[in-house]
């Protein structure tokens, strides 16, 4: 997500919304169709903010248009939109005065879209009050992380994947931040010994960052692709995850694929205590 900010930072800023097109009825669920082009239109956009797995457009008018893309949403910018035909469950399409569009392609139809006037100082909607720190914004310090996990009986990678007690964590970046950390991710995390939160700590930031400068992980299945369309090119970094029967970077036993109640994560059960 920090990655599709980024585009978005470079590519919308400054721009203004001349029209909206709205085919998808659940990608606009907090408010009408009508509500969404009415507050959108002819508004400026003035930042590209971001919390967690959350996108937060500033407007002129103090408003935000807050976005989230869920399990399959993508965001296009396309610059010459008379050249490139619209995507197959194309639901929203935010048009610019420069002539280009910003398009949100959803084939599962979980992510949304909506503009709110109810924000915070920061300018950030209040309901991002809900979400804990996010790593790359506030950092995340051993202590902050401790406090965070404080009185969790749940395994590692659950509370490290809920939004509410740290933003901005997938099920591929925990898995890779517990490998790093050479922590399992099924470790309870009442259970955590001071070392293994700092080294939990920076895990985080150091994932998180490499990620970033990837431009993100594009899989198999090809849901991300950056604002531009284009796939990252962290997944060729990827330590444990989908890499099960290979052997570990570290240690050389083959990697595996665990499961622990509900969930499953990628882990070395040798080099990962």
């Amino acid at each position: 997500m920090e990655t599709v900010r980024l585009g978005l930072e470079r590519t919308v800023v400054g721009r203004r919304v001349t029209g909206v097109s709205v085919t998808g009825t659940r990608t606009v669920r907090r408010q009408s169709r009508f509500e969404l082009r009415s507050r959108l239109t002819g508004r400026r956009i003035e930042a590209a903010r971001r919390k967690g797995k959350f996108l937060a457009l500033l407007l002129d008018d103090s408003q935000v248009l807050s976005i989230h893309l869920r399990m399959s949403g993508q965001l296009l910018h396309v610059t010459e939109p008379g050249k490139v035909a619209k995507a197959p469950h194309t639901h929203v399409i935010a048009r610019l005065d420069d002539g280009s569009e910003l398009r949100f392609v959803d084939p599962r139809t979980f992510g949304e879209w909506w503009v709110t006037a109810d924000v915070r100082a920061d300018g950030l909607p209040a309901v991002f009050d809900r979400l804990g720190p996010d790593p790359l914004n506030d950092g995340i310090p051993p202590k902050l992380l401790a406090a965070r996990l404080a009185g969790h009986r749940s395994a590692l990678k659950a509370a490290l994947t809920d939004q509410r007690v740290v933003a901005g964590i997938g099920n591929l970046y925990a898995d890779e931040i517990c490998w790093r950390a050479a922590v399992r991710p099924d470790r309870r995390c009442d259970d955590l010994a001071p070392d293994e939160l700092r080294r939990l700590s920076r895990s985080t930031m150091a994932v998180l960052k490499a990620a970033v400068e990837q431009r993100g992980s594009s899989l198999r299945d090809a849901r991300y692709r950056d604002l531009m369309g284009n796939a990252g090119s962290y997944q060729a970094r990827h330590e444990v995850y989908d890499r099960a029967g290979e052997p570990c970077s570290r240690c050389g036993e083959p990697v595996q694929k665990v499961r622990f109640g509900a969930r499953t994560a990628y882990c070395c059960e040798s080099c990962q205590h």
